[in-house]
């Protein structure tokens, strides 16, 4: 993704020019307020001087949300230096002024025009720090790195009961699942990979993550059950 926003503008412009949507746009729903009409109004205008002069505001506003979003989570990169934090900033900005530019036929007024395109900020900022953060790490997806599971505290009863549940739990994942739904699991039911990590890491997609992680629950719930364990244990 550029970082420069002329480069940026040339994609933007392409999204925002006037067309005729399927759907009625923002600005012409009742419960839309003025400021709001207003931003819609000058994005997809006719003039393009207009439409790049609302672009370059609406970056410059987005700029300002990711900045903030980094800043409120410097603690946990204090080793990222200045200007690399920009150069994230300036990222989350141009991918976000794209989407933002990509789905202005979804805005529906419930919230301010602005409010709404903010958060496609945090969320671009968010996403771009966790791969920062886990960037050089090895993410490893292997059967033998899954975690330990603590018992401490538990009597013996207990624990032995618990044990036959994750050797059941064990096998069912071994046996039951296919090596993308394992490691998928793995990766972020056990270990913790932020999920826009390993899209990343597999060249994959958010959506196609959340739905092999559901289909391998699912086959996990159901050879539980077979067994006669408790769903509710795990």
């Amino acid at each position: 993704m550029p970082t420069d926003l002329a480069a940026v503008n040339v994609s933007a412009m392409e999204i925002a020019r006037p067309r005729t949507p399927s759907r009625s746009a923002a600005t012409g729903e009742s419960g839309v307020d003025a400021e709001s009409r207003a931003w819609i109004e000058t994005l997809r205008a006719a003039d393009r001087a207009i439409r790049e002069e609302a672009t370059e505001r609406l970056h410059a506003m987005l700029l300002r949300a990711a900045r903030h979003e980094l800043g409120r989570r410097r603690a946990a990169l204090a080793h990222v230096r200045g200007e690399e934090l920009e150069d994230i900033a300036t990222q989350a900005a141009n991918d976000a002024l794209i989407a933002v530019l990509s789905k202005l036929d979804d805005f529906r007024g419930q919230s301010r025009f602005t409010t709404w395109a903010y958060k496609f900020a945090l969320l671009e900022a968010g996403v771009k720090l966790r791969r920062r953060a886990w960037q050089g790490h090895e993410v490893v997806l292997e059967p033998e790195s899954w975690p330990l599971f603590e018992s401490d505290g538990v009597a013996p009863q207990e624990e032995a009961e618990r044990g036959d549940l994750m050797r059941c739990l064990r096998d069912a994942i071994e046996s039951k699942l296919t090596t993308h739904q394992r490691e998928v699991l793995v990766g972020l039911a056990l270990n913790g990979v932020p999920i826009d990590v390993l899209a990343e890491r597999l060249t994959t997609t958010r959506g196609a993550l959340y739905k092999t992680l559901h289909d391998a629950r699912h086959k996990l719930r159901a050879e539980l059950d077979t067994a006669g364990f408790a769903v509710e244990e795990v």
